[in-house]
């Protein structure tokens, strides 16, 4: 396949910092009941993608094969975060070929720059994406509120143009984003308490709860914000949990996604060492299916 030199296989490290739609809102319908595994709320049915993160030796080694066996697990979609030097053309066929949408790419802040835009509407265009997000901000500098308040004004930006492409611009959380700065203020609210209501939320509720955060307070302070959720375990007491497993309110995040959250896709993310990546991602799907029995 003919590849696209731009977009190369990503460290760790690169991997954090590269890689309008409906936002009715209905009044919530039942609190859930806990971490369960019955939903009392009334359901949705939405898709289930899977950040290839998760998989990320295994897509690097043979990404179309990959792709294949996610497809054959039963997601429904993927969110890149990176591209392995293939083209957006050669992507797209692959997903078409296995019956998959693209639901996010995990995108740099400087593949948004005003030089940069444009291909990024492009490539994604390609693929079929409409979620641009950007997977990691953490200012370094000596004021980190200004730096957050900076971050928010672009996205603001971001979202006056991207619409006209049927796109959207968002943020994912890390553990770090739910650490109060000196002064008490937390950079998760002063990056979305200073965006428009078009700026996505990508709550992880792993990520959020690692930080101290909680997700479905934060869900519910930020409604319709919600497009693409990242599913992920979190547990004091069990560090290999997998979802269903540990102590994220599974029924509570469902119950808010699905009534006032405004989600459109679920999307699991995986990255402990307990099981091989592919296994890890199938029995994350299953147990999230159990969930939801």
């Amino acid at each position: 396949m003919k590849k696209n030199q731009g977009h190369s296989k990503l460290s760790r490290r690169d991997f954090l910092a590269t890689t309008a739609a409906s936002f009715a809102a209905a009044g919530l319908m039942g609190a859930g009941c806990g971490n369960g595994m019955r939903n009392t709320f009334a359901k949705r049915q939405l898709p289930v993608g899977v950040q290839l993160y998760s998989v990320r030796a295994e897509c690097a080694k043979d990404l179309p094969g990959t792709i294949a066996k996610v497809a054959a697990m039963g997601y429904d979609g993927v969110e890149f975060a990176g591209y392995y030097d293939y083209s957006a053309k050669d992507l797209r066929k692959i997903l078409d070929d296995n019956g998959l949408k693209c639901c996010g790419t995990h995108t740099q802040m400087d593949t948004l720059s005003d030089a940069n835009l444009d291909a990024t509407i492009e490539f994604n265009t390609i693929l079929g994406n409409k979620y641009l997000i950007v997977p990691w901000l953490q200012p370094n500098d000596a004021s980190p509120k200004e730096a957050w308040l900076a971050y928010a004004k672009r996205f603001n930006q971001l979202a006056e143009k991207v619409p006209a492409h049927g796109m959207v611009v968002g943020y994912h959380c890390h553990a770090h984003d739910f650490h109060a700065l000196d002064g008490g203020d937390v950079p998760w609210d002063i990056l979305f308490g200073n965006t428009g209501k078009h700026v996505v939320m990508q709550m992880d509720t792993g990520n959020c709860m690692d930080g101290g955060g909680d997700p479905v307070a934060y869900l519910k302070k930020y409604p319709g914000r919600s497009l693409t959720v990242h599913l992920k375990e979190h547990s004091k007491t069990n560090k290999n949990a997998i979802i269903g497993e540990g102590d994220v309110p599974w029924d509570e995040v469902f119950s808010v996604c699905e009534t006032i959250g405004g989600t459109q896709w679920y999307i699991i993310e995986e990255e402990k060492d307990v099981y091989p990546p592919l296994e890890a991602i199938d029995l994350c799907l299953k147990n999230y299916r159990k969930l939801r029995a």
